[in-house]
């Protein structure tokens, strides 16, 4: 039951008062005579207080004169004796929810006394004045009477520990509740967009006393209280106040500032069972393995990026180009001793090299808190948190902020598919399945160990949009790559047939998760414009980039995961055998515009046995790196935004490991140079030909000259824009072909603008030129030009 408070003197007194021992518990008057207030300086001796308490057990209560307000009055006597009663026993013990009924400023029989608990205490005085503590007989409570009109708003406590150290703090247990009504109800709702704000441990300041203000969801917790270094994490000492029906639990401690480390100690309040949890809303944790929370300082970065920002809530980004290039940051590059890079070091190096090949954006995997390297971030437990590996909350705004500067947008990749099951973390976080669903058929994911999210529950719900909304708005992050949305989908998503719960109307759709979804995308396209959401989903489930008015998910583009598995099972073929698959070339125009698909070379295709992209190649040396190069010229080439991974772009040897950094040291070979400088030229034809990105999700852009040629394995087509035209001709077998014509749409000279057979890319050299048409209709045209078709090679021809 929520309790509700009255404010007397500065402090919280409850209208339901606890059983204050060993007396009666107070009863509340009303009277309009004024009190006369009580003077004691020093708090009685324990001898006369025992004496005290046996000749009022008997008596009946007194009325008291109090202000015109509600107040609560007692025949209780300042200093309890041993042993104590329930409400004190409670605090004693770690298990009581609301220290605030007994801690603090609170009247008894019309006198003021103070009550505290600190068990690290030997002696407690009142902060600049005489009165001295009592120390309840065998406890670690102290109680003194004081003088209410000479008390300030707010005093402090002057103590000694064990040590013989003094300490000096405000005494948490005098101030009022802070998170108002309106924040507990939206959160409620599912509805507060910036509930990291609120939650979690921020500094906080009232009337201009500093410290930091601690607040955790727990709703099945029995206690909750915070702990860290400045109490010897000891979760006595600073017990939290529940706000009710919330499941918030909320302490103001002064004193605490930046850089103090915390934790969550909480209590079930049905098993008794202790957990120690770090904060999920905490925007900053320990290096591995240490887990602790950290207190920062969220507004100290001053942005640079004003007008990259401006521009890109103007950018049409659907017409405009965009080369992603994805990047593990932990073993991308790293020191001369192999230690990780520093998000400012990266924002030299690698935002220099990612400006050198010509990328748009950098992709990153995540970067969100996460205790084991092996994951790659993909088993998140700061979900608020750039990871300390590389640095602060505000190295990482500065890392941001550099790439914006040179005009390179940040996408991040985020996980609210599953979490990990660290008993530090969101796992059965109060003591029951808070986060995930208690039944495993629904919450947990068996391939990976972990658990899923309960996106039914709107605080959930809540806690995962403010995430995406925290990344996007505090740290400028240009978009969210949306992790195994498959998963999410699907109820029955890589389980057995009696391993999953059908919906309420019997099938195997995830409803819960396509409304949360919807939300997300809503949520995250109307507040921040210009924005994009992609995401990773690997079915046909219709309409994922489709607005969620039209029964759609909402999300701005999605990876073509079926185009990029059918070109890799292709490519992986021998030539001579390449005209039996010839469909795996032709098949993903069929559905090209159906979505708005970026094609992906990610992390998923070079690791767990997959072998490097060069690998996936068949053929001797030069074969393998020609078609490499016909490849990457044939995405590039084809509608869809562009992704690849870190090390693809120079066609490394070796898997992708996250535990060592790229094989640099290829790039002294000049077949790796010539595949990276190929890359590098792709990006710049790709940004300077409308063509090839202003359609990338329509049907104009496009259009088949010949896709019909099986025995030679050759394509082509036309990239088209309002503005130019180009042609594309690709040959998958290392024959050259000599006189190949093909039909173009207008007379005139053709000339050729890319060949990837150039000998700046190792190539052999085979090309063409110019070309000029002849009326000689051919493949549907009325004109056409004769050509030399490269070996394993791609060429792209603009009328001039």
């Amino acid at each position: 039951m929520q309790k509700t408070t009255k404010k007397t003197n500065n402090a919280t007194a409850p209208t339901e008062t606890p059983e204050l021992p060993p007396a009666v518990a107070p009863k509340a008057t009303r009277s309009t005579k004024t009190k006369t207030p009580a003077t004691p300086v020093i708090a009685p001796e324990p001898a006369a207080v025992v004496a005290s308490e046996i000749a009022k057990k008997s008596a009946k209560p007194q009325k008291t004169a109090t202000k015109t307000s509600l107040q609560p009055t007692a025949e209780a006597i300042p200093v309890p004796t041993n042993p104590l009663n329930a409400d004190f026993t409670k605090i004693a013990d770690a298990k009581h929810h609301d220290p605030f009924a007994v801690l603090g400023r609170h009247e008894v029989d019309g006198q003021l006394h103070i009550r505290v608990y600190l068990p690290s205490a030997e002696t407690v005085r009142l902060g600049n004045n005489d009165v001295i503590f009592e120390r309840v007989v065998g406890t670690d409570f102290f109680i003194a009477p004081v003088n209410a009109d000479t008390l300030p708003a707010h005093y402090t406590l002057a103590w000694t520990d064990k040590n013989q150290q003094a300490h000096e703090n405000y005494d948490p247990y005098d101030f009022t509740a802070q998170l108002p009504a309106f924040d507990q109800h939206l959160f409620g709702e599912g509805k507060h967009w910036h509930i990291y704000q609120k939650l979690g441990g921020h500094l906080h300041s009232i009337d201009s006393i500093d410290g930091v203000l601690f607040s955790v969801w727990a709703p099945n917790a029995g206690r909750v209280s915070i702990v860290g270094d400045f109490n010897h994490w000891d979760g006595r000492c600073h017990p939290m106040r529940s706000l009710g029906g919330s499941g918030i639990w909320e302490l103001f401690i002064p004193g605490l500032s930046i850089g103090c480390l915390y934790k969550f100690e909480i209590l079930n309040r049905y098993s008794n069972e202790i957990l120690l949890k770090s904060d999920p809303y905490g925007q900053q944790f320990e290096f591995r393995p240490n887990t602790s929370s950290i207190i920062v300082d969220e507004k100290n970065y001053r942005w640079q990026d004003q007008h990259w920002l401006t521009q890109r809530g103007q950018r049409d980004w659907q017409h405009t180009p965009m080369s992603i290039y994805e990047v593990h940051l932990g073993s991308w590059r790293r020191d001369p001793l192999g230690n990780f890079l520093s998000y400012r070091e990266l924002a030299v190096e690698l935002v220099e090299y990612v400006k050198f090949m010509g990328y748009t954006h950098i992709e990153l995997l995540p970067i969100t808190e996460h205790p084991f390297d092996g994951s790659w971030g993909y088993q998140t437990t700061g979900y608020f948190a750039p990871t300390s590996r590389h640095g602060s909350p505000d190295d990482f705004r500065f890392f941001v902020d550099t790439c914006h500067q040179n005009n390179l947008g940040v996408i991040l990749d985020w996980v609210p598919a599953h979490f990990p099951k660290d008993a530090f973390a969101l796992a059965n976080f109060d003591g029951s399945a808070l986060y995930e669903h208690a039944d495993p058929r629904k919450g947990e994911h068996r391939d990976w160990g972990t658990l899923i999210y309960n996106y039914g529950r709107n605080e959930v719900k809540n806690f995962l949009i403010a995430s995406a909304m925290f990344w996007l708005e505090e740290f400028h992050i240009d978009g969210l790559r949306v992790d195994a949305v498959a998963s999410m989908l699907y109820l029955d998503y890589s389980r057995e047939a009696n391993d999953w719960i059908p919906n309420i109307y019997g099938g195997n759709e995830n409803l819960e998760a396509i409304e949360f979804l919807r939300e997300l995308n809503t949520v995250t396209h109307s507040q921040h414009p210009g924005t994009v959401m992609m995401a990773e989903e690997s079915t046909s489930w219709p309409q994922v980039t489709r607005p969620t008015w039209t029964g759609g998910l909402g999300f701005s583009m999605k990876w073509n995961m079926g185009w990029m598995h059918d070109i890799l099972s292709y490519m992986s073929q021998e030539p001579i055998h390449r005209q039996y698959h010839h469909d795996k070339l032709t098949f993903g125009m069929l559905y090209a515009f159906s979505e708005n698909f970026a094609l992906p070379f990610s992390h998923d295709e070079v690791v767990h046995g997959k072998g490097s992209m060069i690998n996936k190649m068949p053929g001797d040396m030069w074969q393998r790196f020609a078609n490499l190069r016909l490849l990457y010229t044939m995405m590039y080439t084809y509608p869809g935004k562009k992704l690849l991974f870190m090390g693809c772009e120079f066609g490394q040897g070796t898997e992708w490991s996250a535990n060592k950094t790229l094989d640099w040291y290829v790039l002294d070979y000049p077949h790796h140079r010539g595949v990276q400088s190929l890359v590098k030229d792709l990006n710049q034809l790709y940004k300077s030909h409308p063509a090839l990105y202003a359609h990338d999700f329509e049907g104009d852009g496009f259009e088949w000259i010949d896709c019909h040629d099986v025995q030679q394995s050759i394509i082509s087509y036309r990239r088209k824009s309002d503005l130019e035209d180009l042609i594309v001709i690709l040959n998958f077998t290392p024959v050259p072909r000599h006189n190949y014509r093909i039909g173009v749409p207008e007379a005139g000279i053709y000339k050729e603008i890319f060949n990837s057979d150039s000998e700046y890319y190792y190539g052999s050299n085979a090309g063409n030129g110019m070309a000029v048409s002849e009326p000689k209709p051919w493949m549907s045209q009325l004109q056409s030009i004769n050509l030399t078709l490269p070996p394993l090679g791609a060429i792209i021809f603009k009328r001039i």
